[in-house]
């Protein structure tokens, strides 16, 4: 399972990289969606992977942490998954709005060739 979610992190990680190095504002804005999915991932995967581990500790005593998940992993994803939508929503009302003045939706403003 650790190797799949590696490459699944790898994956979405690189597809984020080069879209972002795309002339086009739309694909930047999935470009860098992408790169969120893969850092929250990574994230959540610091938590450990386990099925079944409780999150808390319930007793007083002598503790095996390996028995148990770590509970501030998921907390950040969920915190992040909700700043990052909001932060989409943004860039999606820049692209529109940068499209109705300029025309062009390129970085620069400029179809190429201009």
């Amino acid at each position: 399972m650790e190797v799949v979610l590696a490459l699944g992190i790898g994956v979405l990680t690189a597809a984020g990289v080069w879209l972002l190095l795309r002339p086009r504002t739309f694909q930047v804005i999935i470009g860098l969606s992408l790169l969120g999915y893969a850092v929250n991932l990574f994230i959540f995967a610091m938590g450990r992977l386990r099925a079944g581990a409780p999150p808390v500790l319930k007793d007083s005593g002598p503790v095996d942490p390996t028995a148990y998940a770590d509970p501030v992993p998921q907390a950040l994803v969920l915190t992040a998954i909700v700043i990052s939508f909001a932060l989409t929503a943004l860039f999606l009302v820049v692209l529109l709005t940068s499209r109705g003045i300029t025309g062009s939706d390129h970085i620069d403003g400029q179809e190429p060739g201009e």
